[in-house]
């Protein structure tokens, strides 16, 4: 967000794409930022309140002109009119099979702006990919504390991502699950968070600190905040609409689920499980509280799946976690023990 350097003006700014052999994903958005007063210093307090504001207010700039290429694939769409693109290239020409990440040159014209160029990865997963992994970000990598509000408001658009919290053994656990049983899978980690695109930068930095495998997508939301509408738009939908597509787009892999108790991940992942028979391996449920009522009713979610092939598994920590996918092959032995050692490190670390 701070590569314009306060100045201002068109920005262009891509998300980490997704495909397979057949279609590509690309996503982004071009946008105006407003340009910094030189009365503002370059660091401080004061720059990162401006900072947080410019990032919240961004103008979309819709009917962009955009070009997207991928080797010899190429595809030209416009803009929303909240500036977003989102683009879907069939694959005519064939991508290399022996690497997994694929640059896509883009190119942007914009009314009354210089033309911009920029190029972004693109993850195709590899013939050795046998898992699809969909996660929830919110309380189930990072602590951002849903159930509260304002504080969630303050943690996901002003804490800087060295001051982020995650949770004990998430980054050795996403790891195991990356590489797989045989540690060299490089298997597709998709996810989702409730927060809105204009947090892109600070999660991607954040799982870059933490050591977790940045995916290949990150998937947020427009919230659609202004002036006039400061509240976000509603998106009920948003996280099972995302697994929909995902499991149609790797329609050949099984998938886990990974969220937590303190939202609604238990009851989406129990209708996708009933919706995709076979396709899903297990559900993996971080307890974020001790609200008996809320245990009460993932148990009668666990008993709605006792005929199926997939369980619910509800954690109290990484370790359930991995033990349960070690024991599903889904990890390696060294994965495991990597998992147990990170989580009781931190039990041992004075607070």
């Amino acid at each position: 967000m701070k590569r314009d350097s306060g100045r201002g003006g068109m920005v262009v700014h891509p998300y980490r794409g997704y495909g397979s052999q057949r279609e590509i994903f690309v996503m982004g958005r071009v946008f105006r930022q407003a340009a910094l007063g030189r009365a503002i210093p370059r660091r401080g307090m004061l720059r990162d309140t401006a900072d947080v504001a410019r990032r919240i207010f961004r103008r979309g700039l819709p009917d962009a002109q955009v070009e997207i290429h991928v080797g010899d694939n190429q595809l030209c769409m416009t803009t929303d009119r909240d500036g977003y693109f989102d683009a879907h290239l069939p694959i005519s020409s064939t991508l290399p099979l022996d690497v997994s990440w694929h640059r896509a040159d883009i190119l942007v014209h914009a009314k009354g702006q210089a033309p911009v160029r920029t190029s972004v990865e693109v993850y195709v997963p590899p013939p050795e990919a046998d898992l699809l992994v969909i996660s929830d970000i919110d309380d189930t990598v990072m602590f951002t504390g849903v159930a509260e509000k304002l504080k969630m408001l303050y943690r996901l658009f002003v804490r800087k991502p060295h001051r982020r919290t995650a949770f004990p053994g998430v980054a050795s656990l996403y790891q195991a699950l990356y590489r797989g049983k045989s540690e060299k899978a490089e298997r597709p980690i998709l996810y989702v968070s409730r927060g809105p695109w204009a947090i892109y930068e600070m999660l991607e930095t954040f799982f870059q600190l933490n050591r977790i495998p940045v995916g290949p997508i990150l998937f947020l939301r427009e919230w659609g905040i202004s002036l006039r509408k400061p509240w976000p738009r509603r998106a009920e939908a948003h996280k099972r609409d995302l697994i929909d597509r995902m499991l149609t787009l790797y329609s050949d892999m099984p998938c886990i689920l990974i969220g937590d108790s303190g939202q609604h991940d238990p009851e989406v992942y129990t209708e996708v499980v009933k919706a995709y028979p076979g396709r899903i391996k297990a559900i993996y449920i971080r307890r974020v509280d001790k609200d008996p009522k809320r245990e009460a009713a993932i148990q009668r979610l666990r008993d709605e799946l006792a005929d199926t092939a997939c369980e619910l598994v509800l954690a109290a920590d990484s370790i359930l976690i991995a033990e349960h996918a070690y024991a599903q092959g889904d990890i390696s032995a060294r994965g495991l023990q990597a998992v147990e050692r990170d989580v009781e490190a931190h039990r041992n670390t004075p607070d």
